[in-house]
């Protein structure tokens, strides 16, 4: 792009102006002018739809990602919106209130740790390994640290004693409740003996029946239909009386005729 760059003397749509290079080696014939938060070099798409599209990889991922972008329309692969994540920029000073916990690169081989901002809810920093000289190191270049909530490890608890001795240490939640339910658990291991006996001694013991629950009678609806049905009832009619009584034929009560004799009857 060695040369001599004149304008050209026109104006794209947007208000761009584009430029030319009079030197015949140069392989670069045009050069565009960028536009502030619309266009970068080297980029195939908007600011905005890569604000967009960065947006939507740090919530759902690779895979997951791609198929909501071919789903809105957007042409984006899962390689490409990894490549759109960046590293957050890592705080001077260290959060009032820290998380700190391992983590596994793979499991059973490498490990790290990772550094949350308990407050705002959100990773502060990623260190490469889970030993306590890079946890201390790290506290001694960001201070600020007043509350420091952590699992059981004996590397972070060295690292907080040599770098950061006046934050107070606080055991997480997930841990407490893990802690716990493993207590009680061992608990109940040493004495299930002791809970077996008292087990057999409640079901040995004759345990009262309760008294049967008195339900009031189902009572009908006062309906037309209902209170007719009652009144036949205690009238004393029958199936056969009844409905000629009071004009009713029943459904078998329809005339007969045979075919050979030409006479009719009534079922």
């Amino acid at each position: 792009m060695s040369g001599r760059w004149a304008p050209a003397g026109s104006w794209s749509g947007s208000g761009v102006r584009r430029y030319f290079c009079d030197r015949g080696s140069c392989s670069r014939r045009t050069f565009v002018a960028q536009v502030g938060g619309l266009t970068e070099r080297h980029r195939r798409s908007s600011v905005g739809l890569t604000g967009w599209l960065r947006s939507i990889a740090v919530e759902l991922g690779g895979r997951p990602a791609a198929r909501l972008c071919h789903r809105l329309r957007l042409a984006a692969g899962r390689t490409r919106l990894l490549r759109l994540l960046k590293a957050p920029a890592v705080p001077d000073r260290a959060p009032r209130v820290q998380g700190v916990d391992e983590f596994a690169f793979r499991t059973g081989c490498t490990y790290g740790t990772v550094l949350v901002d308990v407050e705002a809810g959100r990773v502060a920093d990623v260190l490469p390994d889970r030993i306590s000289e890079t946890f201390a190191a790290w506290l001694g270049e960001h201070p600020g640290a007043e509350i420091i909530c952590r699992d059981r490890a004996t590397a972070y608890t060295k690292a907080v004693k040599e770098a950061a001795p006046d934050a107070l240490e606080v055991a997480d939640r997930r841990h407490l409740l893990q802690n716990l339910s493993a207590a009680v658990e061992k608990t109940c291991h040493q004495h299930r003996n002791c809970l077996r006996k008292h087990t057999e001694q409640e079901t040995e013991t004759e345990v009262p029946e309760p008294p049967p629950m008195l339900l009031p009678p189902a009572e009908l609806p006062h309906t037309q239909i209902i209170e007719r049905t009652r009144h036949r009832y205690g009238a004393g009619l029958g199936l056969r009386r009844g409905p000629g009584r009071v004009g009713v034929r029943r459904p078998c009560d329809r005339p007969v005729r045979s075919r050979s004799a030409g006479r009719s009857w009534v079922l």
